[in-house]
């Protein structure tokens, strides 16, 4: 009869395995998500910059924000990969708990599908949000037309109905703006918050000694 001792297998040579899961895994799906909402959000930006080129700089935002998703996945990733423990060089015994395994796992797991979530919303949202503002900040207008062909009257550059429906459409255009980069923070707040976890859980240790 095999004789078991309690706590023995804590550290078998095959709990790296998950460890580095989850470090792929983190970097995977948080460079998915990243990709996602740079896509949506980049072709929302190229649709409206057909119509008012103008506002092109200004509605970069949500593309900005899904790289930093990106950048989450590396930071946790490079931390998972950091804490993995080699076998030793004279017994090759391994050092790397089950526990550790299981917990960069998770937390690998816990910041990726965060990112990802956060990606798809943000790429979504800001497709939608910058396709909107170009309508609202053109009145509707399109690229091929002039005023003559849209039936708008001429005026003059000071009070005419061209320059006041151009002002009512800028200050329309710019609340739907406000609004959209309020909701593209909590987007990304989805993240951050998968981000946090998986730094206190990366931050469990235990060592076989």
């Amino acid at each position: 009869m095999t004789e078991i001792i309690r706590g023995f297998d804590g550290c078998p040579s095959w709990a790296p395995v998950f460890g580095y899961m989850g470090a792929s895994a983190c970097m995977v799906l948080s460079s998915w998500g990243s990709a996602w909402g740079t896509w949506r959000a980049g072709l929302g930006v190229c649709h409206m910059g057909i119509d008012h080129p103008a506002g092109i700089i200004k509605n970069i935002v949500p593309v900005v924000m899904a790289g930093v998703l990106g950048i989450y996945g590396l930071i946790v990733s490079v931390i998972i990969s950091q804490a993995i423990a080699p076998p030793s060089q004279t017994d090759h015994t391994n050092s790397y708990s089950v526990f550790n395994a299981y917990t960069h796992l998770a937390a690998g797991l816990c910041c990726g599908l965060s990112c990802l979530a956060a990606g798809g919303t943000i790429g979504v949202l800001g497709d939608a949000g910058v396709r909107a503002f170009g309508v609202k900040a053109e009145n509707g207008r399109k690229w091929f037309w002039d005023a003559a062909a849209a039936g708008h009257d001429v005026g003059d550059d000071t009070g005419g109905p061209v320059a006041m429906a151009g002002m009512n459409s800028a200050e329309s255009a710019n609340k739907l703006y406000v609004g959209m980069l309020i909701m593209l923070i909590f987007s990304e707040a989805l993240a951050l918050y998968g981000l946090i976890v998986a730094l206190i859980l990366s931050q469990h240790n235990y060592v076989c000694n």
